[in-house]
C-alpha cells in the first residue's frame, strides 16, 4: 500500500462501492414489480437520508426553487430505475448494473457535446475494450436468447442514457442552480423520485403492498443501501484518494454484482463470458479516465450521485 495513503477512506470506498453493488440482488429479493420495488427504494431511502440530515441539523432551510429544479433529475432517475429495474429481472443484477455503467462513455460524449472536451486515445479504446467485452457476454449468442431477454439487454442500456440525464441534471442544479449541499439535494431528489415512480405505478395498475417480511427487509436494505450508506461512504471518501484508483475501486460495483449473480442465482457463465467481463470492466476503466486533469476528474467523480 502507497504510505500516503489513508486506510478509512480507502476501506470506506471499498465498503461503499460493495453495499452499492448489492443493489440489483436486493431488488431480486424483494419480490415485487420493478416499480413498485424502484418506488420503495427512493421512497425509504429518501426519507432516510432526509431524517438523517435533520437529526445531524445539516437540513439547510428549502426553497420551492431549490424543489422545482430537482425535478429534471428525479424524473432522469425515475426512468433510470423504470428500466434498470426491469432489466435486473429479466437478464440479472450481474449484466444489468454493466449495461448501466456503460455511461462512463456517454457522459464523455456530453462533455464534447456541451464543454467541447477532448475525448482523447483513452477513450476510444475503453469504448472498443467495453464493446468487444459486451459482444463476449451477449453479442455471440444473440440470436439464441429468447425476445424478452434480448428487450432485457436494451432496457439495461437505455439505464444507462438515462442515468447519464440524471447526471447530468443533478450537477447543473448542484453547479448553478442552487446553494445546498449535495446530500440534500440528493434526498430532494430521491424524494421527488418517488413520487413519479407512485405515478408510474399507478398508472400501470401496480398495488403498493408489501408481501411479506423478506419483502420488507429487501426494500428498507434497498432504500438504506441503494440512496443513503453507500453513497456517504463513497462521497466522504472520494477527495482523499487518488482518482486512478477511485475509478478502480468503483468497478467493484459491477464485478461484486456478477459474482453475486452467479453466486445466488446460477447465473451460467462460460470461460469466454468472463472474458468479456473482464475486457469490459477493463475498458470501463481506461474510459472513465479519458484524458481529464486528476483535479477535474476528482471533483466530477465527488458530485456523481448513486446507481
Amino acid at each position: 500500500m502507497n504510505p500516503g495513503l489513508s486506510r478509512g477512506p480507502l476501506w470506506a470506498m471499498i465498503a461503499g462501492a460493495a453495499l452499492i453493488s448489492t443493489t440489483g440482488v436486493l431488488v431480486k429479493y424483494a419480490h415485487v414489480p420493478p416499480t413498485v420495488s424502484a418506488f420503495w427504494r427512493m421512497a425509504f431511502g429518501g426519507a432516510m437520508l432526509a431524517i438523517a440530515l435533520v437529526a445531524m441539523r445539516q437540513w439547510r432551510a428549502t426553497s420551492w426553487r431549490d424543489v422545482i429544479w430537482m425535478a429534471p433529475p428525479a424524473l432522469a432517475f425515475a426512468t433510470d430505475l423504470f428500466f434498470w429495474h426491469r432489466s435486473i429481472l429479466v437478464i440479472g443484477p450481474g449484466l444489468a448494473t454493466l449495461l448501466g455503467n456503460l455511461q462512463v462513455f456517454l457522459m464523455a460524449l456530453a462533455g464534447l457535446w456541451l464543454h467541447r472536451e477532448r475525448l482523447g486515445w483513452r477513450f476510444l479504446l475503453g469504448l472498443a475494450m467495453a464493446f468487444g467485452g459486451l459482444w463476449l457476454l451477449v453479442g455471440q449468442e444473440w440470436a439464441g436468447f429468447t425476445a424478452g431477454y434480448r428487450i432485457g439487454v436494451f432496457y439495461g442500456a437505455f439505464t444507462a442514457v438515462c442515468y447519464t440525464a440524471y447526471m447530468l441534471s443533478f450537477r447543473h442544479v448542484q453547479r448553478e442552480r442552487s446553494t445546498l449541499d449535495s446530500s440534500q439535494l440528493l434526498a430532494i431528489s430521491s424524494l421527488l423520485c418517488a413520487l413519479v415512480l407512485a405515478v408510474m405505478c399507478v398508472g400501470d395498475g401496480e398495488a403498493f403492498a408489501i408481501p411479506d417480511l423478506q419483502s420488507l427487509l429487501a426494500l428498507v436494505a434497498l432504500g438504506l443501501v441503494g440512496q443513503c450508506l453507500g453513497w456517504v461512504l463513497i462521497s466522504r471518501a472520494m477527495p482523499k484518494l487518488p482518482t486512478s484508483l477511485v475509478g478502480l475501486l468503483l468497478l467493484l460495483q459491477p464485478v461484486l454484482a456478477f459474482l453475486m449473480d452467479v453466486a445466488l442465482f446460477h447465473r451460467a457463465t462460460r470461460p469466454v463470458e468472463w472474458l468479456g467481463l473482464v475486457l469490459s470492466l477493463g475498458g470501463i476503466f481506461v474510459g472513465s479516465l479519458r484524458g481529464a486533469t486528476p483535479e477535474q476528474r476528482q471533483a466530477d467523480l465527488a458530485e456523481e450521485p448513486p446507481q
